[in-house]
């Protein structure tokens, strides 16, 4: 697949979009477009791509994604059933551009909170802590709201999200997005076979291949790119399937070990706890018991 620049459909006399989706297939690739992004999955998860930021998505999160910044939220293989029993999906997802309220709006002294975190959403944000209910019922509630009541709603939402106090920032500061296309399929097609071969070795010589330059170059090129080695990302993306896997709780710990990538105990609990800052049994505790 290749970092898609998507264009966002609008209703006739709407000036942003609000909209459910049921099935996971809705603009599951990589790719960017000018609005921003705010989505609640109120039922969904799996692998959740912004920028250089890799981890696990769950029930219940809002995250909020600036313009242009590339994202991909990959839905757990239980989304994909074709026998007709795929888990159910719910998720309500609005689409706006920053000058929605025109060009002095947010210059407005009352609006600094407004403008800051629209300026953190660059980097993307989690939303989390006590504010994160009324965003999502907002959310919910727009998609039958009309009029002005509507473009309320929404700055009703962001509004939560500048109080909320808890925002946790997800790509990188030196996250660079601003790449001509051919970079950007480039880095999309690195990405794209990492995750489809994570659980195999994946030689120096064989990516640079998927990426079309010499081994030689390929590490410098990477890391200029993303801000990050191409192992730790190889390592990001192993450490965010355990956690997917913790959370379920269906394996004990060496099978989740092993059908993460890692090739010893070792390695697989030095990583994860690198990573997460926690021991592997330490994760599993706090989501399923939490």
């Amino acid at each position: 697949m290749k970092a898609q620049l998507l264009k966002v459909a609008m209703a006739p006399a709407q000036s942003f979009s609000v909209r459910q989706d049921v099935e996971p297939f809705v603009n599951n690739k990589w790719h960017y477009h000018q609005e921003l992004e705010l989505i609640y999955f109120n039922e969904g998860k799996g692998t959740q791509f912004i920028g250089d930021s890799i981890q696990p998505f769950n029930s219940g999160d809002i995250v909020l994604v600036g313009a242009h910044l590339p994202h991909y939220w990959k839905f757990d293989e239980a989304y994909f059933d074709e026998n007709g029993k795929a888990a159910s999906l719910d998720v309500k997802v609005a689409h706006f551009s920053e000058d929605l309220w025109g060009d002095f709006f947010l210059n407005l002294p009352e609006n600094k909170l407004l403008k800051d975190v629209l300026e953190k959403s660059k980097r993307g944000v989690k939303v989390t802590g006590k504010n994160r209910q009324q965003v999502a019922d907002l959310l919910t509630r727009m998609l039958k709201a009309e009029g002005t009541e509507r473009i309320i709603m929404l700055m009703q939402a962001l509004v939560e999200i500048a109080k909320c106090g808890q925002l946790e920032s997800l790509a990188s500061v030196g996250f660079q997005y601003d790449l001509e296309q051919v970079e950007k399929d480039r880095i999309s097609d690195i990405y794209e076979y990492t995750y489809a071969n994570f659980r195999n070795k994946i030689c120096l010589e064989e990516i640079a291949d998927v990426a079309k330059i010499s081994p030689n170059s390929f590490c410098r090129y990477f890391k200029s790119r993303t801000r990050k080695t191409y192992s730790q990302f190889l390592t990001e993306i192993k450490v965010g399937q355990a956690c997917k896997l913790l959370i379920e709780a269906h394996l004990n710990l060496k099978q989740i070990c092993y059908n993460s990538g890692f090739n010893n105990f070792a390695s697989f609990h030095k990583c994860f706890k690198k990573i997460t800052g926690k021991s592997p049994l330490s994760y599993q505790r706090e989501f399923v018991t939490g």
